[in-house]
């Protein structure tokens, strides 16, 4: 097979002499457009996308080419034979005649003038945008003719200057056309042993991705897949698991209906950072209908965790998740019971995945064809509705074989007469009334969360909505108390959330915190007291903070 070499020729007549040295070349298929610099980066770009795979240009348009193609470029050199031509064709020239050129060219020319004695006089130019401005002081000067490559000809003949371009003679193009055969051997040679290379990594690593530092994809081989299957997110995830562990990590994802196991590394070569994706593509997954939901790239969220409660709730879980016993997670409904196991997982599953369980759809027989190899933590959900016992206990027996984590979430405590043979480590989860020391932080990070997701106004809430906040937590739970902060967000169009807009979505009136001035000095005083202790729900040592006294003396008043 012939090797592909486009030349792109800067100016017309150098089509002429390309045409005498193809037929010289047989073992090349040579093909040739016009093109001067942007226009003939142009060309050989479309030319590499047509299979060109050596490219021959000659000085700016070349320079120009390189930073348009990814191919080898090769430019065609000035001889000494072609600045003979051109600068005794010029000094031929009955007028003052100047050479304009980058140092690569009035270097050699300088010298051949001296040689020659030749009533030439020579400039040099460090860019193109000299070239209009010298031309003009040339022109003002006396200078007739203006001898150059292209762009320089063609900027004298605007002036209205006679313009001489140095062209390439037969010999130049010739030792071009070498030059790319040499190349190309050389390249052949190495594409072989990379061809060789790639075949072996292929067959290893039939799906393999290489991202840059920009986690752009500089090599994709896909063999199981029509396109890249990683989102934006997994590449996220991934990346930042390797940052974190800093070697080989392993994620688990679900595609459609099928599992995807990413294996990842970092690799430096010349100083930058390359991270390497072995993609693994599993079977169907098809469990949804059958009340089993996989997890796998579930967002990193801050768990709130400033109450004594929720405190001693983690660590008791940590505890006992780490020796790898099963936990019966007790709670109200919507108490985040879900939302802990999720972050339980994120912490600990280091990129498996997480099974949700709803026993009240499994049908009988359905728990032991589970896939379980890339499992990490599994959930169940409503234990007094599902499967028989029996079925349970050796699913969960066989996760914790496999040292797989088993959340078992239920509202109501565990009928003592109801015996599984395995045993359950009963936790249970705090109401919000038990969080108070959580309530302020909850709140606070509702309100980032919709500022970045819906770019809402508000970012924090006044005391006295806060207040009728505390006085609604009886009543509330967590997912209710976020979608109240959610309607809340939406609704208010100031900085800060305020008592009024809670009022109107909670059906309340807000509290005027105004007092009857009528009665006597200490009633008026008692009133006030009684006021405060309210707004701190009754806190005598906060409530003696705010209004400047001690516990006694506030005390005493209380009793006047």
């Amino acid at each position: 097979m012939r090797t592909r070499v486009h030349i792109i020729a800067p100016y017309e007549s150098m089509t002429t002499i390309i045409e005498e040295c193809i037929p010289l070349f047989p073992q090349l298929a040579i093909q040739y457009e016009v093109g001067d610099l942007m226009k003939g980066a142009e060309l050989a770009a479309q030319a590499e996308r047509n299979g060109a795979e050596i490219m021959i240009s000659r000085g700016g348009t070349a320079q120009l080419i390189k930073e348009a193609v990814t191919i080898p470029v090769i430019d065609v050199q000035l001889s000494g034979y072609d600045m003979i031509r051109s600068l005794t064709l010029a000094s031929q020239f009955n007028g003052q005649t100047a050479i304009v050129g980058f140092a690569n060219i009035t270097s050699g020319a300088q010298s051949i003038i001296d040689l020659m004695e030749l009533p030439l006089k020579v400039y040099t130019i460090r860019s193109s945008e000299d070239v209009a401005r010298l031309l003009l002081e040339l022109k003002a000067s006396g200078y007739r003719q203006i001898v150059g490559d292209v762009i320089t000809v063609n900027t004298a003949k605007t002036y209205g200057m006679e313009g001489l371009l140095i062209q390439s003679g037969k010999e130049s193009i010739l030792r071009a056309l070498e030059d790319a055969q040499l190349v190309y051997r050389y390249l052949s040679k190495n594409h072989a042993i990379s061809v060789i290379l790639n075949n072996l990594v292929t067959q290893e690593h039939p799906n393999l991705l290489v991202l840059n530092e920009e986690s752009e994809v500089v090599f994709e081989n896909l063999t199981d897949f029509e396109q890249n299957p990683l989102t934006d997110n997994h590449i996220y995830l991934t990346n930042t698991n390797l940052d974190f562990h800093q070697s080989q990590v392993q994620n688990v994802f679900i595609v459609d209906d099928y599992q995807l196991t990413v294996t990842a590394y970092e690799t430096t070569l010349n100083n930058k950072t390359y991270k390497v994706y072995s993609l693994e593509k599993g079977q169907p997954y098809a469990f949804a209908q059958f009340g089993i939901t996989a997890y796998t790239d579930i967002s990193m969220e801050p768990i709130v965790a400033e109450s004594p409660a929720m405190q001693a709730v983690l660590k008791n879980i940590r505890a006992v998740y780490e020796n790898h016993e099963p936990i019966y997670l007790l709670g109200e409904a919507d108490s985040g019971k879900s939302f802990l196991v999720k972050h339980i997982h994120q912490m600990y599953s280091s990129g498996g995945l997480m099974l949700q369980i709803e026993l009240a759809q499994v049908p009988p027989g359905h728990l032991h064809k589970i896939p379980l190899s890339k499992v990490r933590n599994v959930e169940i959900n409503h234990l007094e509705d599902g499967s028989k016992d029996e079925e349970l206990i050796s699913f969960i027996q066989t996760c914790l074989q496999r040292q797989i984590g088993v959340f078992i979430l239920g509202e109501k405590g565990l009928n003592p007469n109801r015996t599984l043979d395995v045993e359950l480590n009963t936790i249970i989860m705090p109401s919000l009334v038990d969080r108070q020391e959580d309530l302020a932080p909850l709140i606070q990070h509702f309100l980032s969360d919709y500022y970045q997701k819906y770019g809402t106004v508000a970012v924090k809430m006044k005391e006295d909505a806060l207040q009728l906040i505390r006085n609604q937590v009886p009543y509330m739970t967590v997912n209710q108390l976020r979608h109240l902060i959610k309607q809340a967000a939406l609704n208010e169009q100031d900085y800060v959330i305020s008592a009024e807009t809670l009022s109107h979505l909670l059906g309340e009136q807000p509290s005027s915190n105004t007092m009857k001035l009528s009665g006597t000095l200490k009633e008026i005083e008692k009133e006030i007291i009684q006021l405060v202790l309210h707004e701190e729900n009754n806190n005598q040592s906060k409530a003696a903070e705010r209004l400047g006294i001690n516990r006694a003396t506030l005390w005493r008043k209380l009793k006047e």
